[in-house]
């Protein structure tokens, strides 16, 4: 890509995709890997875009009336106030910053992660899409891949190692905050206040890939279990200790204490028995 072909991307983004960017920026589809986003993170990163650039066209095309608010203001606080936040963090903490692992991960990587070859239907549309294109949007890195790695407890660095080698715009400055502390939390809170923790519930909510899994979302036990949300109960029960000094934990954690003591413990199991199959 040319200097002239990134502006070209830009310039597309704003006419066809901006418009209804902060209105479906968190939304998942299955098959639809474009959706509304940019796709112009490769091109800044790569310095072919100027940020400064990026964030006056958005706000351009919002003073023209072309775009609401919400998409503009959604769009330039990610560039201007994320995407800024996160090179501070990098070069403020590094080199430590990337031996971090707060909550003890040590699992390895599962090896669908690099095939695609899994029952669960949003990540293995999630990971195909990102073996095939080399990209996924925020949502899909933060609450499919990066979820599920969390909550089953894979040691962040290998989540580090497989983000940078897969996406194209993962340029290590801006992919290690955002995969190994925002993502999974091993920062012990320097990117994000609290966990991106959250069960199936959260990715039916969002997605339509919950409408051809095997899996079901709101099941926690049983072989038709989710395994984001048998993990989702596991993982606040094995951090309960670590999560309760953090009040934004608060309501999750009084949803587990909810839960039945021998209804937990088939959880634990559940969650045990899964992990210890992958590989």
């Amino acid at each position: 890509m040319t200097p002239e072909e990134a502006r070209t991307a830009l310039d597309d983004f704003l006419v066809h995709r901006l418009p209804s960017f902060g209105r479906y920026q968190d939304a998942i589809w299955t098959g639809e890997p474009w959706l509304y986003h940019s796709r112009i993170a490769a091109a800044m990163n790569l310095k072919l875009l100027d940020p400064g650039d990026v964030v006056a066209g958005a706000e351009r095309a919002w003073r023209e009336g072309k775009v609401p608010v919400e998409a503009a203001e959604g769009f330039i606080r990610q560039v201007i106030g994320w995407r800024e936040y996160v090179r501070g963090v990098y070069w403020h903490f590094m080199p430590e910053y990337e031996s971090r692992n707060a909550l003890g991960a040590s699992l390895p990587l599962p090896a669908f992660y690099w095939t695609a070859t899994t029952e669960m239907n949003c990540l293995r549309d999630a990971l195909s899409q990102t073996l095939t294109h080399g990209y996924a949007h925020h949502i899909q890195r933060l609450m499919v891949t990066g979820l599920f790695a969390m909550l089953a407890g894979v040691r962040p660095q290998e989540v580090h190692r497989w983000y940078l080698a897969v996406y194209v715009d993962a340029v290590e400055w801006v992919e290690l905050p955002n995969s190994l502390g925002m993502s999974q939390f091993a920062d012990g809170g320097v990117m994000a206040s609290k966990p991106y923790c959250a069960s199936g519930a959260y990715i039916e909510r969002m997605s339509n890939a919950c409408k051809g899994c095997r899996f079901k979302p709101k099941q926690a036990t049983g072989p038709e279990a989710c395994p984001f949300t048998t993990l989702y109960w596991d993982f606040l029960a094995r951090h309960a200790a670590l999560l309760k000094t953090n009040p934004r934990m608060t309501m999750q954690l009084k949803n587990l204490e909810r839960k039945d003591a021998a209804e937990l413990r088939t959880i634990r199991r559940q969650a045990d028995d899964f992990r210890g199959g992958l590989s």
